[in-house]
């Protein structure tokens, strides 16, 4: 009783088909548990990160409204120092007695 060389044949692929499916299925199955846990970890990590910034952001409240500050006044003629009027140890020349008169009535014309 001799078996075809194709019957042989169809019985070895059959043979080695039944041992090859379990173990292709096997790996791939594991491969999907392994990206699904994948996912599952993911899904987890965004969650606590998600957590962790509602926690850390805080609003954020001024204590008062800014203000816009003036610039501090500029020094009126008299409270300049004597040195900018000419008195100074170093300046050998008197000052013109007319000179802080004239100085007075330009500072009221630019006050007015």
């Amino acid at each position: 009783m001799g078996m075809s060389k194709q019957m042989t044949f169809a019985l070895a692929c059959v043979v080695v088909l039944s041992a090859l499916i379990p173990g292709v299925a096997g790996y791939l199955s594991a491969r999907l548990e392994a990206i699904e846990a994948a996912e599952r970890n993911l899904r987890a990590l965004e969650a606590r990160l998600d957590l962790r910034e509602a926690r850390d952001a805080r609003p954020v409240s001024f204590p008062a409204p800014c203000l816009h500050t003036p610039p501090p006044p500029t020094p009126r003629l008299q409270e300049m120092p004597a040195a900018a009027l000419g008195h100074d140890e170093r300046w050998p020349h008197e000052v013109p007695a007319w000179l802080p008169g004239l100085l007075k009535e330009i500072e009221d014309a630019v006050e007015d």
